[in-house]
């Protein structure tokens, strides 16, 4: 029996000894990659392209594994999730959101950031970077980007008579009025152009007559002349053909992603739209006779040739997020010539980047992709207003535009006096409210230090 105890001792310590030695001479596993989050907008081949840049950045290297998540609704859901404390790493927002973020303590400043990976503005063609950059801050850079200009049915511009596209506004007035077609009940039939077709830039004709939405301190300057006259000259094609004759020929309109949107259906034969375009010309329209020229200005203008929007979708590092380090250095990645190309490539738009190679021009299918990406490099180029309060403020001039085109007995002027008479005082409180915010910080600062002299 003793014998027996003392086998089985013996075995015991073997087999320990073995499974010790294997601990010993094992090596540690290795732990995987960090694992974070990115939220986006996109969906269908715009959601395809950015899953394709993220796989290639998986596969650069191997401490980091960024997981992309189609999120709906965006702007709103990645504000509950900081306001949970449960945002992601990164998160894929619209321009527009950038001011209200940063106002509301929302996002990180990138600019530590930015100064060691050698990220400055000389990398980006500066409409671009002014997009993420705010109050003397980077909150946010640059995704998916776009320019406009003006798009026109080549067979209906030379049935009409004419061999080029527009290049004043007062050319584009009368060559509109030329190519327009009625029914023999005077409805029209096609329509050569009418500004609210699409409806997208409401708020931005201005631009075109020199007007700006504010003074870029305090002041809300919808009521310029240049702002009226701009507004006046949208109108003036209400009082031309009558907003009743207008509506019914819109009512005509199918959906914009579909064959029978106005454009691609051949009822309107000029409108600004954007780099986007090309690709719903292919999917819905691919026989379409199409081309895009700069959209004219007055010919009073200073500037020819170069009148665009631009606009930016930007990745952000939301406030909370749990490594914003390692998501950095993923959306660095997106910045950098390879990835950015990569991903635009895939949507089809221009790049942000001041530098573009030569084979991205070879292997983009748009045939105006050098009109699109070089429009934002001109004097022309405008954007959204960067306040908090923009969405409040677009909707303002959206209503008002919407008026002044369904009625054309109405003042331009007594109705943009009313949108400075009530978005006035909203960013007055709005900006007395960031004051207010910004003394709470300083002094929650000042007593932090205090409290940690006191324990020294």
């Amino acid at each position: 029996m003793l014998k027996h105890s003392a086998a089985i001792s013996i075995f015991l310590f073997v087999l320990s000894a073995i499974f010790l030695s294997e601990w010993i001479v094992k090596p540690k596993p290795k732990p995987g990659p960090l694992e974070i989050t990115y939220w986006e907008k996109w969906t269908g081949f715009e959601s395809d392209a950015m899953r394709a840049t993220v796989n290639d950045f998986n596969k650069s290297q191997d401490r980091i594994h960024v997981n992309i998540l189609t999120v709906s609704g965006i702007q709103n859901k990645t504000l509950l999730a900081i306001a949970g404390n449960v945002p992601p790493d990164i998160a894929g927002l619209y321009g527009p959101n950038v001011a209200q973020y940063a106002d509301a303590n929302a996002v990180l400043p990138m600019d530590e950031y930015c100064r060691k990976a050698g990220l400055t503005a000389d990398h980006y063609i500066p409409a671009y970077w002014d997009i993420g950059f705010y109050k003397g801050h980077v909150w946010a850079l640059p995704s998916s980007p776009a320019s406009t200009a003006l798009h026109y049915n080549k067979k209906m511009l030379t049935a009409a008579g004419y061999t080029k596209p527009p290049e004043t506004l007062e050319e584009l007035d009368v060559m509109a009025e030329k190519m327009t077609v009625r029914n023999p009940d005077n409805t029209i039939k096609i329509s050569g152009f009418i500004p609210q077709e699409p409806d997208w830039w409401a708020w931005g004709w201005g631009y075109l007559f020199g007007g700006e939405l504010w003074d870029g301190k305090s002041q809300i300057t919808i009521n310029s002349p240049e702002n009226i006259k701009a507004y006046e000259w949208v109108q003036g094609y209400t009082k031309k053909y009558g907003h009743s004759v207008l509506q019914t020929f819109q009512s005509g309109f199918g959906s914009f992603s579909s064959p029978q949107n106005a454009f691609l259906s051949e009822k309107v034969a000029m409108e600004q739209q954007g780099v986007w375009m090309y690709n719903y010309i292919t999917n819905y329209s691919p026989k379409l006779e199409w081309a895009a020229a700069p959209f004219p200005l007055p010919k009073d203008q200073k500037y020819k040739g170069d009148f665009t929007f631009v606009d930016a979708d930007v990745l952000v590092i939301p406030r909370g997020a749990k490594h914003p380090a390692e998501a950095f250095e993923f959306i660095n990645y997106v910045q950098s010539q390879k990835g950015m190309e990569t991903f635009v490539l895939g949507q089809r738009k221009n790049s942000p980047l001041a530098e573009v190679s030569p084979e991205f021009y070879k292997k983009h299918p748009n045939p105006f992709i050098h009109l699109f990406s070089d429009l934002p490099r001109g004097h022309h180029n405008f954007t959204f207003a960067k306040l908090g309060i923009w969405p409040e403020y677009q909707a303002e001039i959206t209503s008002a535009v919407q008026e002044l085109t369904s009625n054309e007995n109405v003042s331009v002027k007594a109705l943009f006096d009313k949108v400075k008479e009530r978005m006035q005082p909203k960013l007055d409180q709005y900006f007395q409210r960031l004051k207010m915010r910004e003394a709470q910080r300083v002094n929650s600062t000042q007593e932090e230090t205090k409290q940690k002299e006191a324990r020294q």
